[in-house]
């Protein structure tokens, strides 16, 4: 797959991922040891299980896959996955429960990497939101 990043810009998205207000780096609670874990400082506990990667435990909007995958995880409102899906961002998670999770392929220049850091942002602010339910998807 082309969707990767470099080793150099992997380690630029990183970085900018973890200079976002109030993100905190840690182990990821349901991914490899190589997946770097988004953590908010001031959000402990998830809102909604739909807005974490690990439903029931501290919440995670987004986990950064390692150097030799550079993809990422996150969580955000099922239409707007569905739109990035459309547009080639990326897919739903393989592992999905509720429909909010999904995957979004490397980043592999600046542009692409200024428009995974808005949509990191837009997963971060998805998991400070109050929803108490997922928002609903259209039947097939």
């Amino acid at each position: 797959m082309t969707q990767r990043s470099t080793p150099e810009l992997w380690g630029r998205l990183v970085a900018s991922v973890f200079e976002l207000d109030g993100t905190v780096e840690g182990h990821s609670q349901v991914s490899p040891a190589s997946s770097r874990a988004v953590f908010l400082r001031d959000e402990q506990v998830e809102r909604a299980p739909f807005t974490s990667l690990a439903p029931g435990k501290r919440l995670e909007p987004v986990h950064i896959h390692g150097v030799d995958d550079t993809s990422l995880h996150l969580c955000l409102p099922s239409e707007r996955g569905q739109e990035l899906t459309a547009l080639g961002w990326g897919q739903p998670h393989q592992y999905e429960d509720f429909g909010t999770e999904f995957m979004i392929y490397g980043p592999r220049d600046a542009s692409e990497l200024a428009v995974v850091l808005s949509i990191v942002q837009e997963s971060i602010d998805f998991g400070r939101s109050s929803r108490s339910a997922p928002p609903a998807v259209d039947a097939v």
